[in-house]
This record gives C-alpha cells, sequence and structure tokens, in this order.
C-alpha cells in the first residue's frame, strides 16, 4: 500500500530538486543583469557593483519565484503523467489529489514568502541601492567629469572645460528644482562633496552667477555652497512614493493623505465661500485656483496608489499559486516529458490572461477608476481556469 505520507515527500522531494537549481540559475542571472544595468547607468565602480548585488537579490526573487515553481510543476507532473505514475496511483484508488496538495501547499508557502520579498525589494532592496549610489555619486561624477566633461542625473547636471585634481574649471551647474523651476549656476571653478547620511551634494563656487529662470540673477565674487537633494525625485505629492513603503506602513500614511486631502478641501471650500460672500467673482477664476485644484488632483492620485498598492504585492505573491493551479493539471493532461513544450504550453495562458488583468486591474486601480482588489482579477481567473481544469483530471 502507498501511504499519502510517501506521495507527499516524494512529490515535494521531486518539486524542491528542480525549483532550487531553477531559481538559483535565474536568480543568479537576473540580479547580474540588473546590477549592470544600473551600473552601466550609473558608472559605477567595481566596489559599489558588488554593494549592489545584496540589495538586487530581492528583486531578482521576486520576478523569479512564480516563473521557477511553474517550471518545477510542469517539470515533475508532465514526466509523472507521462510515465503513466498518475495512472498507477489511481488504479490503486487514490485520487490525484493526494499526488497535487503537496505541490498546492508549497505554491501557498511560496506566495507568502513572495508578498514578503516583494516588501523587501520595494523597501530595503531600492532604499539599499539608492544609499549605494548616493555613497559612489562624487567618485562616479568626478570620473565622468575627467573623461566626457560632463555628468546628469534626474536632479541635476554638470559640464566642465576641465578637471584639475579636485577643482572643477569653469563649472555649469543646471538643476531640476521640483517646483518646475531650473535653477543654473556658473563659476570660475568649484568643488564636489558628497553628504551620504544627508542624501545631498554640496558644490563649493568661487566666482560666478546664479541665475532662476529667465529674470532673477545673482553675481558673487567669493565662495558660494550649494546643497543639491540627491533624493528629491523619490517623494510623490506630499510624501514618500506609496511603492518604497512598508506594508505595515501604508495605513497610518492613508491615514494621514486623508486628512491632507480634507484639509485641502477645507480650505478651498473656505476660500470659495468667502469670496462668494463678497461678491469677488472674479478671483473664481484666477489662475491660482488651478493651481490648488492640480495639487488635490495630486494628493488623490497619491491616495488611490496608496490603497492599490497593499493589493498589488498580495496579488503579486500569490502569482505562485495561481500558476501552478494552471499548470499542473495541464501537465498531467498534456502526458509530454518534454520539459520546455510542457512549460511553454502551461504559461501561453498565464502570458494571454494573468499579465493583461494584472496590468489592466493596477492601472485602473492606481487611477481610481476602479477599487483596488480589481488588482486580483488575474489571480481569480487563473484559479478558476485551474479549478475548472483540476475538475477534468479528477473525472478522467
Amino acid at each position: 500500500m502507498i501511504w499519502p505520507g510517501l506521495i507527499t515527500r516524494y512529490v515535494i522531494f521531486e518539486l524542491l530538486k528542480v525549483f532550487l537549481v531553477a531559481l538559483a540559475v535565474l536568480t543568479c542571472l537576473m540580479t547580474l543583469v540588473g546590477v549592470a544595468q544600473e551600473a552601466v547607468r550609473q558608472g559605477l565602480g567595481p566596489t559599489a557593483v558588488l554593494r549592489l548585488i545584496p540589495f538586487a537579490i530581492p528583486n531578482a526573487l521576486v520576478f523569479a519565484l512564480p516563473g521557477t515553481i511553474l517550471f518545477s510543476a510542469c517539470s515533475v507532473f508532465g514526466r509523472m503523467s507521462a510515465a503513466n505514475e498518475i495512472t498507477a496511483i489511481k488504479s490503486l484508488g487514490i485520487s490525484p489529489t493526494a499526488v497535487t496538495r503537496p505541490a498546492l501547499v508549497l505554491a501557498f508557502v511560496l506566495s507568502l514568502c513572495g508578498v514578503w520579498l516583494t516588501d523587501l525589494a520595494f523597501c530595503w532592496g531600492y532604499h539599499g541601492m539608492r544609499q549605494v549610489v548616493v555613497d559612489s555619486i562624487e567618485e562616479v561624477a568626478y570620473g565622468l567629469l575627467r573623461t566626457q566633461r560632463t555628468y546628469s542625473t534626474p536632479q541635476f547636471s554638470i559640464s566642465v572645460a576641465s578637471v584639475e585634481g579636485q577643482r572643477l574649471i569653469q563649472p555649469a551647474i543646471t538643476i531640476r528644482r521640483s517646483d518646475e523651476e531650473t535653477l543654473t549656476l556658473t563659476a570660475r571653478e568649484a568643488r564636489l562633496r558628497c553628504e551620504p547620511r544627508e542624501g545631498v551634494l554640496k558644490v563649493m563656487l568661487t566666482d560666478g552667477v546664479i541665475e532662476m529662470g529667465d529674470e532673477t540673477s545673482l553675481r558673487f565674487a567669493d565662495t558660494v555652497e550649494h546643497t543639491i537633494p540627491l533624493t528629491a525625485h523619490d517623494a510623490d505629492a506630499s510624501g514618500a512614493n506609496p511603492s518604497h513603503l512598508l506594508l505595515r506602513e501604508i495605513r497610518d500614511e492613508v491615514r494621514l493623505q486623508n486628512e491632507r486631502i480634507a484639509q485641502i478641501e477645507k480650505s478651498m471650500a473656505a476660500d470659495a465661500a468667502f469670496q462668494l460672500i463678497l461678491g469677488d467673482l472674479r478671483r473664481l477664476v484666477d489662475p491660482q485656483w488651478s493651481k490648488r485644484q492640480a495639487k488635490l488632483n495630486a494628493e488623490q492620485r497619491r491616495l488611490h496608489r496608496l490603497e492599490t498598492e497593499p493589493y498589488r504585492r498580495w496579488a503579486g505573491g500569490f502569482s505562485c499559486l495561481a500558476f501552478v493551479t494552471i499548470g499542473i493539471p495541464l501537465a498531467i493532461r498534456l502526458r509530454a516529458s518534454d520539459v520546455m513544450t510542457t512549460f511553454g504550453v502551461c504559461f501561453l495562458p498565464i502570458l494571454l490572461a494573468y499579465y493583461p488583468l494584472f496590468a489592466f486591474g493596477l492601472d485602473r486601480a492606481k487611477s481610481g477608476a476602479l477599487p483596488p482588489y480589481f488588482v486580483w482579477c488575474g489571480n481569480v481567473v487563473c484559479l478558476a481556469i485551474g479549478l475548472w481544469l483540476f475538475r477534468r483530471v479528477n473525472r478522467n
């Protein structure tokens, strides 16, 4: 007699054997590609590249987990079905559920791990990579300025005539500010000093001009210091980017965001009522109202993103379970020992159903057009298809 515990151990062992090898290979490949892209984009040196690797691993695992567990399920159950092991188990009066249940439990556990890894990658991994880049920005900037005479980031750009030691000769620095104004600094010479703990780059300029827009300019002959924030673009509206908050922080951030929106709405309502009472209708069409409305819209968009973020992370993590629910019955029905053929056929409905539905639900939820739980559309459809296929397998 084949005991259920023996079947469970057999299936789990076979799945883990394929899964761990595939996960290690795919994670290493994706980590190296991600680190290489960041290194090329930021112009990082070998030391900074090595420091990036630990922070890039969680992000690589987030994308590798669903594909590798699907590949493992297709490999194991396709081979078992092709070797008539499923048929043999049925002939002993044992339901195929005894074979598939361990794989589903493993996929559920991996889904929980996926949610945790997503939280880790979006927060710890992202901020860690940003800190490595900030720590290296002075070295990178001097290196590129010596060779290419120019250096650019999302916050600022620098061009120089030459570099002598740590002195930038005839630098022109353009700073892009969050209020869409451009600040231009030109000088006879300058020096750079990065302050990683403060997240700023300090520029010491000697004998130059500071220009803001087309009208305001200030000339100086001595040495002045200007501070450039290196992480200003990470802010979203009045707070941190929702994608880079921990799950446990999002609830409090939603509450604070609702308070910000209520305060803006009350202020606008009070001002509008006051102007109506005074009969000052011209001020109701003042351009300032458009700016205030734009700020309110930005805050509301951020609220929608905050409300959607937990659903996004949980739905993305549980893609492991959704994929396996489709992969197992399809692999059994195909009865093919060719792993790549089975994986390709199983991945096709996922490619056509899951990802478009996930992207649609996420986009519409972020805009506020649909409730946040619509992010789960892809998971629900995959689970429904998988359960239908499981019923066919059990009947046959």
